[in-house]
């Protein structure tokens, strides 16, 4: 059987989308963060034109959606809290593809960070755009997060919850 990141091409609705170019996130908590499979399955989710179709009325409901469908659930938020920071995912300076680039106000899934390509929902609807436009640099610095796998929340929230009890 081959994996969905061993495959060069992936057929989604009516359209081809070629394999991104995946550094896997390697770490001492490797098995936390999102695998090169994982991450094209959130790049997949959020460029299905099926998906598209029933998209979410704004961008965070449309994130939202987005792993979700892909298999990665996480409590909803609005994204000024994803900016401020949420315990579902981490902070990153160095955007990996399927990572989150949030703004105060905004958030999208980065496509390709070599070319600060992102998806989100835009004002004509889903779709793409470059973070580093004149628009996008006007909201103000973007911020990264990681999504970390449900047994990572979970072991950092036991850490901080044993913290405050042995205070």
């Amino acid at each position: 059987m081959v994996s969905l990141a061993q495959r060069q091409q992936r057929q989604i609705g009516s359209a081809t989308v070629s394999k991104p170019s995946v550094t896997a996130y390697q770490t001492e908590d490797e098995d936390f963060g999102l695998s090169p499979d994982d991450r094209l399955s959130v790049i997949a989710a959020a460029l299905d034109a099926k998906a598209r179709l029933h998209s979410e009325r704004d961008c965070s409901h449309l994130v939202h959606a987005v792993y979700e469908r892909a298999g990665f659930p996480y409590a909803y938020v609005p994204s000024l809290n994803l900016y401020r920071g949420v315990g579902a995912f981490q902070r990153t300076d160095v955007p990996e593809p399927g990572d989150l680039v949030v703004w105060r106000g905004h958030v999208g899934i980065v496509i390709k960070p070599s070319q600060h390509i992102f998806f989100s929902s835009m004002s004509s609807g889903p779709g793409i755009d470059d973070w580093e436009t004149a628009y996008w640099k006007n909201r103000g610095r973007a911020r990264f997060y990681r999504y970390i796998k449900k047994s990572r929340q979970v072991a950092i929230h036991f850490s901080i919850q044993q913290t405050r009890s042995s205070k």
